[in-house]
């Protein structure tokens, strides 16, 4: 069996702090090429996303990595002890780039040709791709038929008469592709084991890699769903796994703050004990440039030498359970999100740029196209509810008061973290917010009172202190938060863009 890795390197452009090495503050081009090789050197992370989805990537890395780092990757060889697997844009998705995914898969046999004079043997250096989006097996099937007959297969395309495709560019490997599929929308999480079973009946792999969302649900439906979806797929998947006797290793796409998945160097072990049977977990900008390098090295390294735990399978009771509080709790949580919406995105416009991307809606925004809203990618959308002074962990969470008792006390049995994420959110509450946004945008009252309501709940039911803690970090953010507030009342955007900036570098992470 191939190394499976523990950690994958991710572009995601959560980052407050712009590492030394970057030559701009958002990092493109030329810097994603020396980013991907210290994440493997410096970092020691086991796998790099490369990603061309929202955004340009190059699609000549490995060649790079190889004439630019030659002595590494002789002894650390790519595809077997490192990895760099490509996420693809969804053609289904995203029509205009359409030809980005096909132009993305027929670079694999070139990487091939490279790696194979590079090693002096045959050596598969990019066998995997990521499929985002992903909500039904066609959709997985097609990809890898895709590579498999039209990029692969046209090698034994006759040009004329005893010419063939093959004469020409030379026999084209690998043959195939594996597609990991992501899973980002709640509906679909609770049927990943039917997307991954059709895949899995249709195309035979020997194993299966699966990537749950974690960060995209939460913006569409909150925190809890998002978690509660994501333990509903694990369990799924752990089933699926021996019914069809396959081998599943599940990626979790987890960032820094608590909205995100809380998976930072000081948090690391209680995301793993939370998303038991997870094999593989992110490993984010923030994570990796807003904590002291020694220790993000030493956290990387537990986690890829860590044991795996085994995964929690639920009684279908309790995943129909679990799925009925997500579905309650989203419709709690989308009735704050719309109306502050134009809030979120005014703020997000001002928060700084540390990746170079294309302009994407999330989920939500697909989900309601012909509705009332759309909302920015989901990094700008957490970092600016923490800047207004409200963590968007808290939205929603009165909501379980009027659930049934069962269906509650489920949720705590399995979300076991939940306080603890919570009460390192709701440190940076802003109380004074309220009023602030009431002020400066006009928010209506019944918003900011259900807001209010959240906190209370957290505070009287769940004892955790809301906006109270007073060392220094905490009340700086607040402070910050006010002020930025203020600033942006007066029209005043450079001052607010530094008020953004400095709560970023207290919180270690955008959003």
């Amino acid at each position: 069996m191939r190394l499976i890795p523990r950690t994958m390197s991710t572009q995601h452009p959560d980052n407050a702090r712009v590492p030394e090495w970057s030559r701009g503050e958002a990092i493109e081009g030329e810097d994603e090429v020396t980013e991907a090789f210290l994440a493997f050197s410096n970092y020691n992370v086991q796998e790099v996303m490369w990603d061309a989805e929202g955004k340009d990537v190059d699609t000549h890395v490995i060649r790079k990595l190889f004439s630019r780092y030659p002595e590494y990757f002789k002894k650390r060889q790519i595809g077997v002890d490192v990895f760099v697997t490509y996420r693809l844009p969804n053609p289904r998705i995203e029509g205009a780039d359409r030809k980005v995914f096909a132009e993305t898969l027929e670079s694999i046999p070139n990487n091939f040709d490279i790696a194979e004079k590079f090693y002096g043997k045959n050596a598969i250096p990019v066998f995997e791709v990521i499929l985002p989006f992903t909500t039904e097996s066609i959709e997985l099937i097609g990809v890898a038929k895709y590579y498999e007959k039209v990029v692969a297969g046209k090698q034994d395309v006759r040009l004329w008469d005893e010419l063939y495709v093959r004469d020409l560019v030379g026999e084209i490997q690998p043959k195939t592709v594996e597609v990991i599929p992501l899973i980002e929308d709640k509906d679909s999480l609770m049927k990943a084991d039917e997307i991954v079973g059709g895949y899995v009946k249709a195309i035979k792999p020997a194993y299966v890699r699966v990537f749950l969302a974690r960060s995209d649900p939460a913006m569409n439906y909150g925190m809890l769903s998002a978690v509660l979806s994501a333990k509903v797929a694990l369990s799924k998947l752990s089933k699926l796994s021996r019914t069809l006797n396959i081998k599943v290793f599940p990626i979790i796409g987890v960032g820094s703050l608590p909205f995100r998945g809380n998976m930072n160097p000081e948090n690391y072990k209680n995301v793993m004990e939370e998303y038991k049977g997870v094999y593989t977990f992110t490993i984010q900008s923030a994570y990796k440039y807003d904590y002291p390098p020694d220790v993000v090295e030493k956290s990387v390294s537990d986690i890829n030498n860590s044991p795996i735990l085994e995964p929690v399978e639920l009684d279908s009771d309790v995943e129909m359970s679990l799925k009925n509080v997500a579905d309650n709790f989203t419709v709690s949580y989308q009735a704050v999100i719309e109306p502050l919406a134009g809030v979120v995105n005014q703020v997000a416009s001002l928060m700084p740029r540390r990746r170079a991307r294309k302009l994407h809606i999330g989920l939500f925004g697909y989900s309601r196209s012909t509705g009332k809203v759309t909302l920015p990618r989901a990094i700008s959308f957490t970092g600016a509810f923490y800047s207004i002074g409200i963590p968007p962990e808290i939205i929603g969470i009165s909501s379980l008061s009027s659930m049934k008792d069962a269906d509650v006390e489920n949720v705590f049995s399995q979300y076991k973290f939940i306080k603890d994420d919570l009460k390192r959110a709701l440190k940076y509450f802003n109380w004074e917010s309220l009023d602030l946004l009431k002020d400066a945008w006009k928010i209506d009252e019944k918003v900011t009172a259900q807001i209010k309501k959240d906190a209370e709940y957290a505070e009287n039911n769940l004892g955790i202190k809301v906006g109270e803690d007073n060392s220094y970090e905490f009340k700086k953010h607040r402070l910050l938060s006010s002020m930025f507030l203020l600033s942006v009342k007066e029209g005043e955007n450079a001052e607010a863009k530094r008020f953004l900036y400095e709560m970023a570098l207290v919180r270690k992470s955008l959003g």
